[in-house]
C-alpha cells in the first residue's frame, strides 16, 4: 500500500519512524457529468475572474477571504514557518480507556507502518504496551495543512490510528430528542429485548452494499447493449405512525424468527410474559379428551336413529276399533310387548357397551371402538326384529281365521 505521509511517533523520548497508509477505501460508483443531447463530457475550467482566461494548476495558490470580501494570499512558505511541532510527528499526549472516546468523534482511519528495520523494536514495544494496558493513545498530528487529533489502537499486529474530530467540532443534540413525554412499559421493553435476542448477532464480513452491486450490474448490462431490468415493486413505506406498538413488536419478533427458520409457534408475548390483546382466558382441552369426546359422540346414535330402531323393534300396530269393539289384534299387541321390551333392553345394552368403550380415553382406539359399537348395534337390531316377527306370526294367523269365520 502506498504511504500518504512519512514521519515519526513521539513516545516520550522514544521516536518511532513510521509511514501513514489509508486503512479504508471508497468503493462507490462515481459518475461523470455529460451533455444529455450528445453525451459530451461536461468539464469545469479554472478561469481567473480578472483576466477572464483559463489558468494552469501551477498558477493557482491559496487565499483567505476576509469578511469584507477581500482575498488575503497565503503561501506554502507562510504555513511552513508556523511553529507546529506536529508537522512531521505524531505526538502522543495521553493514554486513556477506549470507552472514553465518543464514537461521534471518530473520523478517517489509517495504518501505521514501521519505516525501516530500526523502527521495528520501538514499534513492537508500543504495540505490546497498548495491548497489555488495554488503553488507547491520544495524539496530535498535522496532515493536509492542519493539525488534527488522533487515537492509536492495536488491530491484529498493527497499530492503527483514527482521526478524531476536535471536541468543539461535535454539535450538541439540541432539539433532536422527542419533546413529548412518553412512558415505556416493562412489557414493551420485554418485547424489545425479545426482538433484539431474536435478531441476534451478525458477521460483519457478510454485509455488503446491495445498491452498488445493482449499479454495477446495470452498467454491465448497458455495456453489452441490453435493456435495464424493470423496476422492482416498492415495499411498504416506513416512518408511518405506529398504531399499536405492542402488536408491531410482536409481529417483528415473529417475522425475525420466521426468517431465522425457528418454529412459528413460539410467540413473542409468551416469551415476554405479556398479552397485547384481550384479557379473556382461552379454554384448553387436552388432545386425548378431544379424541375421546369425538369417539363417544360418533358412537352414540342420533335421536332419529334411536326412533327408527324403536319402530323396527316393536310389534305391528293394532288397527283402530271397528263397530265399537276392540280389534282382535290386541292379543297380538300384548304378545308383541315382550319383544319390544327385549329390543329396547338390547339397544340399551349395546349403548352401554359402546359408551364403555368410548370412555376409555385412548385416542388411538376411539374410532375402532365406534366401528365395533355400530356393528354390534346393527346385529342386535336384526336379532330383535327376527324374534318379534316369529312371536307375532301366531297372532296374525288367529286374527285371519276370525275374520274369515265372521
Amino acid at each position: 500500500m502506498r504511504s500518504i505521509w512519512n514521519g515519526a511517533i513521539s513516545f516520550g523520548l522514544v521516536s518511532i519512524p513510521i509511514k501513514l497508509v489509508n486503512a479504508t477505501e471508497n468503493h462507490s460508483v462515481s459518475f461523470r457529468q455529460i451533455h444529455t443531447e450528445d453525451g459530451g463530457r461536461i468539464r469545469y475550467r479554472k478561469v481567473c475572474e480578472l483576466e477572464e482566461r483559463e489558468v494552469t494548476s501551477a498558477e493557482i495558490g491559496k487565499g483567505y477571504e476576509d469578511a469584507d470580501g477581500s482575498i488575503i494570499p497565503i503561501t506554502d512558505e507562510d504555513l511552513a514557518a508556523l511553529p507546529i511541532p506536529t508537522a512531521k510527528t505524531i505526538e502522543i499526549v495521553a493514554f486513556v480507556p477506549e470507552d472514553r472516546i465518543d464514537p461521534l468523534q471518530i473520523d478517517a482511519a489509517y495504518y501505521l507502518s514501521a519505516n525501516g528495520v530500526p523502527a521495528a523494536k520501538p514499534y513492537t514495544l508500543l504495540r505490546e504496551a497498548l495491548k497489555r494496558s488495554q488503553k488507547v493513545a491520544i495524539a496530535k498530528y498535522a496532515l493536509r495543512g492542519r493539525e488534527r487529533l488522533g487515537m492509536l489502537r492495536v488491530v491484529d499486529d498493527v497499530i492503527a490510528m483514527h482521526g478524531l474530530l476536535w471536541p468543539d467540532e461535535i454539535r450538541e443534540p439540541e432539539g433532536v430528542a422527542p419533546e413529548a413525554q412518553v412512558t415505556v412499559r416493562d412489557a414493551e421493553l420485554d418485547l424489545a429485548d425479545a426482538l433484539m435476542d431474536t435478531l441476534g448477532e451478525v458477521d460483519m464480513a457478510t454485509l455488503h452494499d446491495d445498491y452498488r452491486a445493482a449499479v454495477e450490474e446495470l452498467i454491465a448490462t448497458k455495456v453489452e447493449g441490453g435493456a435495464p431490468a424493470e423496476k422492482a415493486p416498492a415495499g411498504e413505506a416506513g416512518g408511518g405512525k405506529v398504531i399499536d406498538l405492542m402488536a408491531a413488536l410482536e409481529n417483528s419478533v415473529r417475522a425475525a424468527r420466521t426468517a431465522r427458520g425457528e418454529a412459528a409457534g413460539s410467540d413473542a408475548s409468551a416469551e415476554a410474559g405479556v398479552s397485547a390483546g384481550s384479557g379473556a382466558e382461552a379454554e384448553v382441552t387436552r388432545l386425548g379428551d378431544r379424541r375421546a369426546k369425538k369417539a363417544s359422540s360418533s358412537a352414540s346414535p342420533s335421536p332419529s336413529a334411536r326412533k327408527t330402531a324403536s319402530a323396527r323393534g316393536s310389534a305391528p300396530a293394532a288397527p283402530k276399533e271397528v263397530g265399537g269393539k276392540k280389534s282382535t289384534s290386541t292379543a297380538a299387541k300384548k304378545k308383541g310387548a315382550p319383544a319390544k321390551k327385549a329390543a329396547t333392553k338390547s339397544t340399551a345394552t349395546a349403548r352401554k357397551a359402546t359408551a364403555g368403550k368410548a370412555d376409555t380415553g385412548k385416542a388411538g382406539t376411539g374410532r375402532a371402538a365406534a366401528g365395533k359399537a355400530t356393528a354390534g348395534r346393527t346385529a342386535a337390531k336384526a336379532s330383535v326384529k327376527k324374534t318379534a316377527q316369529k312371536k307375532a306370526e301366531p297372532a296374525k294367523k288367529t286374527a285371519a281365521k276370525r275374520r274369515a269365520s265372521a
